[in-house]
């Protein structure tokens, strides 16, 4: 490393490390304040709460502290104040001050003890001051003029010096794969969220492209779905489906948003939707077994959800919604509401056929193996939309063979949860554990209790509706 290199790297040292000492300290207090209109809350206890609150968190992170308010007729109305996570709009700021112009939701954060005790309101509206007449300027001397030319081109080349070097290092320590190439560009705006405060709370689920977390936007929570930057493709997939027209529906996951998180190596792709509580169909199941009419309620919204997703509807107001494909359909990936309501969600491998246009490159075999249909199983498959839908199809039938088998409609002991397969192949099958299961023995799930060999020990209602659903997705 050369001398300029060594003494730009120093210099950038320096000043990094001074940045980030400044206002952390091992803990911090904050006023604290919730404010809860619901009178119930309050007749328990749990209404408006206030006091202070202590901040934890990592050593090496940041502590601050936050409020939200509105301005209603002059009135300020404090919404929340607390302790806020490491946030980079909030260092060095010893006093909460909003500077945004005329927000829905004031929001402001600090750095220091109780610093979000008084709140400020300074809208970011200057203008540069316009003068009259211009002075004479004399000719600057030579030592000058020298200076001003050769002190950028000094700065301009440590800066490329240092960048080399980190280019340098970091391609070192990390495979080739995992460094992105493109940056996922500039965002569309997202205006249910706008500035509000949206904070993670805890990871609910992790999969194949990312995790999902549960997180708090003011007083509503919602469900973060975050992909590193390699997996940027799904991200930018699942995005589009979610802005095509017409993807609004009872029984598929409302959509309220997506954002970029970070910089450079440290890019984060997020999606926000609805946050559902009871979780995915698989969990549910875990825990609980099914009446004849909560199966049939999640069965019939579940299937409501992908007939509407399978089909081509123009002349809608916002335009013209093509026929999609999941290709990931399992109950994963199937979401309940408070009710039992189902909803499809998950649409990173989602393939959307328009009128006149390529499917594009799509590659046939993809999606859970379990779920995978015996034409994907044998490579077999037709690059047609109906075959795709057909896929979904047996993928379906397969979720409503879970839903049966925890099903109490009859009398007697319900098994324990089991996914499709699971008897023969166990839980983490390979490629060719389903082709020999599905293709070379062709064995399908069943239940027990529709071959029991004493009649009165036979279940009728399930082995029915099996059979029905069974012959549905074949055809």
């Amino acid at each position: 490393m050369g001398a300029a290199t060594k003494l730009a790297f120093g210099v950038f040292l320096i000043s990094f490390s001074s940045g980030a000492i400044l206002g952390r300290s091992e803990t911090q207090e904050c006023v604290h304040y919730n404010y809860n209109p619901n009178p119930a809350a309050i007749q328990e206890n749990r209404g408006n709460r206030s006091g202070i609150e202590t901040c934890a968190g990592e050593k090496d992170k940041r502590r601050h502290c936050f409020a939200t308010w509105r301005n209603v007729s002059g009135t300020v109305d404090i919404v929340k104040q607390g302790c806020w996570l490491d946030d980079t709009n909030c260092y060095d700021r010893t006093e909460c001050v909003e500077t945004k112009e005329s927000p829905d939701v004031f929001f402001c954060c600090c750095e220091g003890n109780m610093c979000n005790q008084k709140l400020f309101y300074t809208p970011d509206n200057t203008q540069a001051v316009q003068t009259t007449s211009n002075p004479v300027t004399p000719k600057p001397p030579l030592f000058t003029t020298l200076m001003y030319s050769l002190v950028p081109i000094i700065g301009i080349t440590a800066i490329i010096l240092f960048s080399f070097w980190m280019y340098r290092n970091h391609k070192l320590a990390y495979p080739p794969v995992l460094v992105p190439t493109q940056d996922p560009g500039p965002m569309p705006p997202s205006p249910i969220l706008g500035q509000k405060p949206l904070q993670l709370i805890e990871i609910k689920a992790r999969g194949r492209f990312g995790c999902v977390w549960k997180a708090q936007l003011l007083n509503d929570y919602v469900a973060v779905k975050i992909f590193p930057i390699q997996d940027k493709q799904s991200w930018h997939n699942e995005y589009e489906i979610y802005n095509l027209s017409g993807m609004r529906h009872e029984n598929l996951l409302h959509f309220l948003g997506a954002e970029k998180r970070g910089t450079n190596m440290d890019i984060e792709l997020w999606l926000i939707t609805a946050y559902h509580e009871k979780g995915s169909l698989t969990d549910y199941l875990k825990a609980n077994v099914l009446s004849w009419n909560e199966l049939c309620h999640i069965a019939q919204t579940m299937s409501r959800g992908l007939a509407y997703l399978h089909e081509d509807i123009p002349g809608l107001k916002d335009g013209h919604k093509p026929a999609i494909a999941h290709r990931d359909i399992k109950s994963k990936n199937i979401l309940l509401k408070s009710n039992l309501t189902a909803c499809i969600a998950d649409f990173g491998l989602a393939q959307r056929f328009e009128a006149g246009k390529s499917a594009g490159d799509t590659h046939g075999q993809v999606g859970t193996r379990r779920y995978m249909a015996p034409e994907v199983l044998e490579g077999a498959i037709n690059f047609q939309r109906d075959s795709f839908l057909r896929i979904d199809m047996y993928a379906l039938g397969l979720v409503l063979w879970e839903l049966a088998a925890r099903c109490k409609a009859a009398d007697g002991p319900v098994d324990e949860y089991m996914l499709p397969f699971e008897e023969e192949i166990g839980q983490h099958p390979s490629l060719e554990d389903m082709q020999d299961v599905v293709v070379h023995k062709k064995l399908r799930p069943t239940l027990r209790e529709c071959w029991q060999k004493h009649a009165v020990s036979r279940s009728y209602t399930p082995c029915i509706f099996i059979y029905n659903v069974t012959e549905w997705a074949v055809q």
